[in-house]
């Protein structure tokens, strides 16, 4: 369900929370679904346990967990709670849009391929809409 690369130059908090908001955008994280414990999910994936507790910490901050001693951690929310004005979020997004078309640039990608990739992630994120 949830992976990881301990070899990726991206840091493992920012693949985790990746990995999570990508399980709630395509519906295989619902609203009422448990997360594993920090504990269970840390030794899953091989990684530190304050990197998974700061990854559920950032999600529950927008919105999207919410967490209870003895009651785990339990999505509450498939869509962030807007933190400021709807630009703002706008901008937020394409900011993000534009560092990984960046990197698709400079690892060499052409616009046809960068625009293709683009494409099929909205086809599989949209798709139930």
């Amino acid at each position: 369900m949830i992976t990881i690369s301990l070899t990726s130059p991206v840091p493992l908090h920012d693949q985790l929370v990746g990995e999570l908001r990508r399980l709630l955008a395509t519906g295989k994280l619902r609203t009422g679904d448990e997360l594993p414990p920090v504990r269970q999910l840390a030794g899953d994936l091989g990684i530190n346990l304050n990197t998974v507790a700061r990854a559920y910490r950032d999600l529950t901050e927008v919105g999207l967990l919410a967490s209870g001693r003895g009651r785990g951690t339990v999505v509450i929310a498939t869509v962030e709670r807007p933190s400021g004005r709807p630009t703002e979020e706008k901008k937020r997004v394409e900011a993000a849009l534009g560092a990984a078309l960046a990197d698709a640039k400079i690892a060499g990608l052409t616009q046809v391929e960068a625009r293709s990739m683009l494409e099929r992630q909205i086809e599989r994120l949209w798709k139930n809409d």
